[in-house]
C-alpha cells in the first residue's frame, strides 16, 4: 500500500493553497545522484578509500606476492561500497523530501527530511542569483537576499550555496535543465520587481511629521 508523507499539502510543495493571482511556473527537486556527488561528496569518499587501499597493498606487497597483497584491498572496497550506498540513500531521502517551486511572485522551497520546513522568498527580497551549470545540464541556483534575513547553514543544508557561512544563500541544488529554470526565474523576477507596489499611508504619522 503506497503512502504519501506529504498528502496533507493542498498544493505539492506548498503548505497552503496559492492566493488569487498567483500561479506555479515550475516545480522540481534535486537529482539524487548529482546530490550524492555534490552534496554528500561520494567522489571524495571513493578517492579516500582508494588511497587507503593502494597504500595497504603497497605495504603488503613488500612481504608477499602482489596477487596476495591485492586481497588486502578487499576490506577497503567493501567498506567504501557500504558508505557510498548509505550516502546515496541519504541523498535519495533528501531529494524525495525537497520540492522547489517558482511562482509568478516568489520562490518556495520545501526542504528537510526529518524536520520539514518551507521557505517563501518573494522576488522583491532577492537581490541576486548565481547559476552554476555542469556539463550534464544539471546545476544549482543560489539566491542572495537583499535584507538582513539570516538562515542557519545547517538547517538549510544541502539546499544552500556551499561554503557561504556568514550570509547563507538558499539554493536550488542539483536540478535538471538548470539554465532553463534560471531563465524562468529571471523572467518572473524581472516582471515582479518592475510592478509598482502601493503601500498604505499612515495619516496620523504624516500629520505628526
Amino acid at each position: 500500500m503506497s503512502h504519501d508523507d506529504f498528502a496533507f499539502e493542498p498544493v505539492r510543495g506548498l503548505p497552503e493553497a496559492l492566493p488569487e493571482g498567483e500561479h506555479i511556473l515550475w516545480q522540481g527537486s534535486p537529482t539524487t545522484m548529482k546530490l550524492a556527488r555534490e552534496g554528500f561528496k561520494i567522489n571524495w569518499i571513493i578517492g579516500y578509500f582508494a588511497v587507503l587501499a593502494v597504500w595497504r597493498v603497497g605495504v603488503s606487497s613488500s612481504a608477499m606476492p602482489l596477487s596476495e597483497a591485492a586481497l588486502h584491498a578487499v576490506p577497503f572496497v567493501v567498506i567504501c561500497a557500504g558508505v557510498c550506498l548509505a550516502m546515496i540513500g541519504l541523498a535519495w531521502v533528501q531529494a524525495k523530501a525537497t520540492v522547489y517551486t517558482l511562482t509568478n511572485k516568489r520562490v518556495a522551497m520545501r526542504i528537510g527530511a526529518a524536520l520539514t520546513m518551507t521557505l517563501n522568498l518573494p522576488y522583491v527580497k532577492i537581490g541576486n542569483a548565481s547559476l552554476d551549470v555542469k556539463p550534464s545540464g544539471h546545476g544549482t541556483i543560489a539566491l542572495e537576499l537583499l535584507d538582513d534575513t539570516r538562515f542557519s547553514y545547517i538547517t538549510l543544508w544541502p539546499n544552500v550555496r556551499p561554503w557561504h557561512f556568514a550570509k547563507t544563500q538558499p539554493a536550488l541544488r542539483c536540478i535538471a535543465d538548470a539554465e532553463k529554470v534560471a531563465a524562468i526565474f529571471a523572467e518572473a523576477a524581472e516582471i515582479r520587481t518592475s510592478v509598482p507596489r502601493v503601500e498604505r499611508v499612515d495619516h496620523v504619522a504624516m500629520a505628526a511629521e
